[in-house]
Order: C-alpha cells, then sequence, then structure tokens
C-alpha cells in the first residue's frame, strides 16, 4: 500500500526518543517533500528505519548527535541517518550489510548471532527494489546510510500481482519448526516462509525446540547450527533417536554461517537432508523447502 514515509519515519522516531534522552543525543529531522508515494509495508519499512536509528543511538557517545534526513532525489525517496558516533573503519565498510561477521567461530559460541539488524535494513530495502548505503570517513568519525526507495509514478500493472499470488502459495499450509539462536534471523526465516504460505512456530534453542516437537510434530525443521549450549548437530542426532510417530523421521535442513564443503558431510551425516548456509536467499529457502518435501 502507498507508505507515508514521514510518518513511518515518526513512528520510529518515537521507540528510540527514550534511549536517544537517556544519553543526551540531540535528534533533528529534516522532512522534505516528496512526490509520487513509495509503495511498500509500512511495518517492515519502519522496521528498517528503527534498525538504522537504534543503530546510531547505540554507537553515538553520549551528547552526540543525530540527524534523519527525507528528500526526494529523482524518482527516489531518500532516507538519511547521519551521527557523530564511533563510525566505520575503512576496512569494514564493504561488509557493514552481511549477515554474520564475528570473530568468535565455533558452532557453539557463547554469545548469539550478531550483526543480523542492518541485513534485514538490506534485505528489506531491496524487497522494495530500494537501495541502501553506509559511509564513513573512519572510527570516531560517525557513519551515515542512506536508503533510496523507488517513487510510484506510475501505477503497476496488475499481471505482477498475479504472479506474485502464485508464487506466496508454493508452501500452503506447510508446517515449519525455525530453530535460531538469533532473533532477527528467527524474524527474517519466518516473515519469508509465511509470505510464501507456510505456519510457521520459532524456538530460541535446542531445549526450547525439543519441547516444541514433544508438542505437536511439525512437516519440516530449518535448524541454525551455531548456537550456545545445544548446537544444530546435537539437535539433530537427538531428533534422530525418537520413533517416526514422536518426529524422529522429520525432515531437516541445517542452516551455517560457517560455508564449505566439510559442513555439508558433517550436516549430513547428522541427519539433515539438506544444508543450507547463509546468508540465504528467500526464493532460495523457499524453492529447496517444497523440493525436499516432494521428494
Amino acid at each position: 500500500a502507498p507508505v507515508n514515509l514521514a510518518g513511518t519515519i515518526e513512528a520510529a522516531l518515537e521507540t528510540v526518543r527514550l534511549a536517544a534522552e537517556a544519553k543526551h543525543i540531540q535528534i533533528q529531522t529534516i522532512f522534505n517533500p516528496v512526490s509520487g508515494t513509495v509503495l511498500g509495508d509500512t511495518n517492515r519499512l519502519q522496521q528498517v528505519v528503527w534498525n538504522l536509528l537504534s543503530n546510531a543511538v547505540k554507537f553515538t557517545p553520549s551528547g552526540g548527535r543525530i540527524e534523519v534526513r527525507l528528500e526526494q532525489v529523482g524518482t527516489y525517496a531518500q532516507i538519511q541517518v547521519k551521527d557523530t558516533g564511533k563510525g566505520i573503519s575503512r576496512d569494514f565498510l564493504p561488509y557493514v550489510f552481511d549477515y554474520f561477521r564475528q570473530e568468535d567461530g565455533t558452532t557453539t559460541r557463547q554469545f548469539g548471532g550478531l550483526g543480523l539488524g542492518l541485513a534485514i535494513v538490506r534485505h528489506f530495502t531491496e524487497l522494495h527494489g530500494g537501495t541502501v548505503q553506509a559511509d564513513s570517513l573512519g572510527q570516531n568519525l560517525g557513519a551515515t546510510f542512506t536508503i533510496r526507495l523507488p517513487l510510484n509514478i506510475v501505477e503497476p500493472e496488475p499481471s505482477s500481482d498475479d504472479r506474485h499470488s502464485e508464487s506466496a502459495t508454493d508452501l500452503a499450509g506447510v508446517r515449519v519448526l525455525v530453530v535460531d539462536d538469533d532473533a532477527d534471523m528467527r524474524e527474517l526465516a519466518a516473515f519469508t516462509l509465511m509470505q510464501s504460505g507456510a505456519q510457521v512456530a520459532t524456538a530460541a534453542s535446542g531445549a526450547q525446540a525439543l519441547t516444541h516437537l514433544n508438542q505437536s510434530v511439525p512437516d519440516l525443521l530449518l535448524c541454525d547450527i551455531g548456537m550456545p549450549e545445544m548446537d544444530g548437530y546435537a539437535l539433530i542426532r537427538q531428533i534422530r533417536k525418537w520413533s517416526p510417530q514422536q518426529g524422529g523421521t522429520i525432515p531437516a535442513i541445517a542452516l551455517t554461517a560457517y560455508a564449505g564443503e566439510i559442513n555439508q558431510q558433517q550436516a549430513l551425516a547428522a541427519g539433515f537432508q539438506m544444508h543450507i548456509s547463509k546468508p540465504v536467499e528467500p526464493e532460495e529457502l523457499v524453492q529447496a523447502i517444497a523440493r525436499l518435501l516432494r521428494h
């Protein structure tokens, strides 16, 4: 539906205002008129802006400043979030939107997943046909994030809607359990699958997944490998000891940020039918599940 970008930005600002006040960070907004409308999902775009704002507040020291600007650039609406925070080193800039950039590579790392906020920003922006870019002069020199969303000057043709609804029912009625210790990743996977018609339940740990499976057995398990305490390998080995009635033969796909041939073999040996490395393309994920369930 047409999105009121100024209203969407204001709503996102509301949710970070208290955090900004606690650090005495001044937020300045500059809203310039934009002609035409952006077609999209208001909630998702609000989430995009909120992610950028909460990062800006988190990485800007007390007494700093954040500027939020909305304007039109050619046939695009442009949103900029600029801060006076700790900035981004030149080496890291190309990777800032990647799903997982972390130094601890063990599969049972002590802390959960990192840095998915910006990956989600990129994912939702691109789903809206837009682009996102990060700029920084270096560490402690602040950062600027720029989002451009195409303005709808011409009415869309109805045929594209028909095509969308066709792909949206790929997984109609399929029940999937998504297991991932990272909240952003769970939400992204759940959102992707629900858009394709699936019914999705989520679990934040191996233990939660086992509890869920004891209550009801879904059609498919989608499981992260790198989780604290019980990793994906330990979880699937436990499930494979169960009888078929308990869910012991449930089709399962492993998701891992640690790509490589050895993981493929490890995942299959542990009891997964398929292995997909992150970041996973939504279309690829839906097709993989559809393929596995057809077998």
